[in-house]
C-alpha cells in the first residue's frame, strides 16, 4: 500500500496531538497511581502534625486524615484545633479515617514541650511520622531586632522542632521504626536580606536535622526536610515598585511569590512515601540562587548588595 503525499501529510499532521495526547495520558496515570501509593502508604499510621491549626497545618491533616492516618494534632489554639477536627470529620468517610486526637502545644515554649510529647505518646503508645511544621517569621533590618525576638524566633524554629524531635526518637529507637520530616525554607540554604533571625533559625534546623539523618540511619529511621520557598495562604503577587526592574528582581522576585499550602502538603505526602531525603520546591530562579550561593559565592552576595542599594535608592527618592 502507498500513501500519497497529500495522506502523509494528514498522518505527520495527527501524529503529534495524538503523540500529545498519549504522553499526557501517561503522566496522568502516572501521577494518579503515585498518589495513591503515597496515600496507602499512610495508613492506619499515628502521624503528629504540628501547628496543625496554621494554613499549612490545615492542608497537611486534611491529606494524612484522608489517607486513613491515626493523627494527633497540635496546636496553641483549642477552639481552632475543635474546628480543625469537625472540618476533618464531617468531610472525610468514618469506616475509613480515624477522629484526630487533640494536643494543645506552643511549639516555642521549650520547658512544656517534654510533658506534651508524653501526651503525644500516650494517645497510641507510639509515633510513627512526626511533621515539625510550626514556624516564626519575621522581618527587619538586623539591628532593628531585638535580641529578645531574635531568641523567639530561635525557640519556636529550632529548639522547639529538636526538642520535641528527641522526645519522641526514644520511642522510634526502641521499634527500630520510625519518620521524622521538618517543614523548613529555602531560606535555610539561603539567606535573604531583612531576615537574619529567620533565616539564621531555618539553617540551624537544617544542620541539625542533616546530623540526625546520618545518626539515625543504623536504627532504619528516616528523616525528610522539605524545603519551600515562601508558603502563601493565596497565590499572590507582591507590590511593583521601582526597584522591581533591577537583577535583585530576576533573581529574588518569584523566592517570594510562594507556594500554596495545598501543594506543599501533598509534597509532605510524597515525601513521606518515598522517604526522600530533602525537597527544594522551588521554581528555577530561586533554584539557581541556591546552586550560586554554593558555587559562586562572591557573585551571590554581589547581587544581593546591589538589590539592597537600589531598594534603599528607591525608598530614598
Amino acid at each position: 500500500v502507498f500513501l500519497f503525499p497529500t495522506e502523509m501529510g494528514i498522518l505527520a499532521v495527527l501524529a503529534l496531538p495524538l503523540l500529545l495526547i498519549g504522553i499526557s495520558g501517561v503522566i496522568y496515570i502516572y501521577q494518579s497511581v503515585r498518589w495513591f501509593l503515597s496515600k496507602s502508604a499512610v495508613q492506619n499510621k499515628v502521624v503528629v502534625i504540628t501547628d496543625a491549626i496554621s494554613g499549612l497545618g490545615k492542608e497537611c491533616s486534611r491529606v494524612f486524615h484522608t489517607g486513613g492516618a491515626r493523627l494527633v494534632l497540635c496546636g496553641r489554639t483549642w477552639e481552632k484545633l475543635e474546628a480543625l477536627y469537625d472540618a476533618l470529620v464531617s468531610t472525610a468517610d468514618p469506616s475509613v479515617t480515624y477522629a484526630p486526637k487533640l494536643i494543645l502545644l506552643d511549639i516555642s515554649d521549650i520547658n512544656c514541650i517534654r510533658d506534651v510529647a508524653k501526651e503525644i505518646l500516650n494517645c497510641y503508645g507510639c509515633v510513627d511520622i512526626l511533621i515539625n511544621n510550626a514556624s516564626m517569621k519575621v522581618k527587619g533590618a538586623v539591628q532593628s531586632i531585638s535580641l529578645q525576638l531574635d531568641k523567639k524566633i530561635m525557640d519556636a524554629n529550632y529548639f522547639g522542632p529538636i526538642t520535641l524531635t528527641k522526645a519522641v526518637l526514644p520511642n522510634m529507637i526502641s521499634r527500630r521504626t520510625g519518620q521524622i520530616v521538618l517543614v523548613n525554607s529555602i531560606q535555610g540554604k539561603i539567606g535573604i536580606p531583612f531576615r537574619a533571625a529567620y533565616a539564621a533559625s531555618k539553617h540551624a534546623a537544617v544542620g541539625f536535622f542533616d546530623c540526625l539523618r546520618a545518626e539515625m540511619e543504623e536504627f532504619d529511621i528516616s528523616v525528610s526536610t522539605v524545603n519551600p520557598t515562601f508558603i502563601c495562604s493565596y497565590h499572590r503577587q507582591p507590590a511593583p515598585g521601582n526597584w522591581e526592574a533591577s537583577i535583585w528582581k530576576f533573581l529574588f522576585r518569584k523566592v517570594a511569590y510562594g507556594v500554596h499550602p495545598v501543594e506543599v502538603a501533598e509534597e509532605v505526602l510524597r515525601t513521606v512515601s518515598s522517604k526522600k531525603q530533602e525537597v527544594l520546591m522551588a521554581n528555577p530562579i530561586p533554584r539557581a540562587a541556591v546552586y550560586i550561593r554554593t558555587f559562586f559565592p562572591e557573585l551571590f552576595f554581589a547581587i544581593v548588595a546591589s538589590g539592597i542599594r537600589e531598594k534603599l535608592k528607591t525608598e530614598e527618592e
